[in-house]
């Protein structure tokens, strides 16, 4: 069973950004990184995933820059993202608003 996109909307950010605390990386790896670390359950579609770039580079979140292919003239020019400070903040942000909000729909979950 995949996670349905409508469930997981509002943390698409959170999922992104994290992936980038460590190191910059490119659209393509990232939502890779997503697909392993969810165990195959959420995969990131292409669209949502370049929307929440545009968005959060014009917050402030991300920023990018382009990386020319490797000295033996592998590879093609991408374009890479990195986490800013104001990411950082908004990563712990969302990561404080998901306790609450798992804690809230817990109360109605599994009763049945």
């Amino acid at each position: 069973m995949e996670i349905s996109s409508d469930v997981i909307r509002g943390y698409n950010d959170t999922m992104i950004l994290f992936t980038l605390l460590e190191r910059p990386s490119y659209g393509y790896e990232i939502s890779k990184e997503i697909k392993r670390l969810s165990d195959e359950k959420y995969i990131i579609k292409e669209t949502t995933l370049y929307s929440a770039f545009t968005r959060m580079e014009k917050n402030g979140f991300v920023e990018s820059y382009t990386a020319e292919p490797d000295t033996t003239g592998n590879g093609k020019k991408r374009t890479y993202y990195r986490i800013t400070e104001s990411g950082r903040a908004y990563y712990r942000e969302k990561c404080e608003e998901w306790s609450l909000t798992k804690d809230v729909i817990e109360k109605f979950v599994g009763q049945a």
